[in-house]
């Protein structure tokens, strides 16, 4: 019973700073709060670069990677009963993960191009 006062009472306080937090905020804009600000200049360019997509692409498939080895790293100490099970399950992820990337790279993902 006490866990579900408590999280009827993170959930009141949390609704009621979130009802705080709209209610007492202004918004005046003008067009120096609107304006680029580049050390006190002017702008010299645009503030809107192209991006390239192959840096997007590469990060997307480090955060996949990176959660790979955030997700097997512990999963031998969460289910230390069956070694076979831990194996299994590890191998499906890395297999999936590998097929993916096999995927991107046959897509043409992977080649960076100017």
């Amino acid at each position: 019973m006490s866990i579900m006062i408590m999280m009827i009472i993170t959930t009141t306080i949390s609704t009621i700073l979130i009802i705080i937090s709209f209610w007492l905020t202004t918004s005046n804009p003008n067009y120096e709060k609107l304006s680029p600000y580049e050390c006190g200049f002017d702008p010299f360019g645009s503030a809107r670069l192209p991006f390239s997509i192959q840096f997007f692409l590469v990060a997307i498939l480090f955060i996949l990677f990176d959660l790979e080895i955030a997700l097997l790293l512990p999963t031998p100490w969460a289910t230390q009963m069956s070694p076979t099970n831990t194996l299994t399950w590890s191998i499906m992820i890395l297999t999936l993960l590998t097929a993916g990337l096999m995927y991107e790279w046959a897509q043409g993902g992977l080649d960076w191009a100017e």
